[in-house]
């Protein structure tokens, strides 16, 4: 049974690896082994401390195994946007309904549900993910930024 839990401090070095193994395994179809090691060297343990202090950082478990995070915060400092951050999930646990599970525990969370606007930045692995999940393109961009990600985004409700 999957369960989870708002991130602690000594979840930094389960979730890391959890996050660089999921990037390296299931992102290296869209983006190059550079693009890849260069996003995990940024993901430190101070990052994701950091993270946790500025979001709410879920970790989702099998077991007392980590196996996926997801995480909602401020859209710059906005209290009527937030954005939704650092989904992964392991990849043999992918395909199983967790990374729905995510979302939901995502869209139940206090930040969704006083938001007007969630805007994603979406991997290219994960753009169909997102889009059956209810994500639009922001602005009809259908074409990744600068930092290779779809901007999506979906409105809760309505000012």
């Amino acid at each position: 049974m999957i369960t989870y839990r708002l991130f602690k401090p000594e979840d930094v070095n389960d979730v890391a690896k959890v996050i660089a193994k999921t990037l390296r395994i299931s992102n290296r179809k869209d983006y190059s082994h550079e693009y890849i090691e260069a996003d995990i060297k940024s993901m430190n343990a101070q990052f994701f401390i950091d993270k946790a202090k500025q979001t709410h950082f879920y970790v989702f478990c099998d077991a007392d195994r980590s196996i996926g995070t997801g995480a909602i915060g401020s859209y710059w400092g906005s209290t009527t946007e937030y954005s939704l951050f650092d989904i992964f999930i392991l990849p043999n646990f992918q395909h199983q309904g967790i990374g729905r599970l995510i979302i939901e525990t995502l869209e139940k969370d206090s930040y969704f549900l006083k938001a007007t606007r969630v805007e994603i930045p979406a991997s290219i692995t994960a753009l169909p993910f997102y889009q059956h999940m209810g994500y639009m393109f922001k602005d009809g961009q259908h074409k990744p930024d600068k930092e290779q990600l779809y901007r999506l985004e979906k409105f809760p409700r309505a000012e």
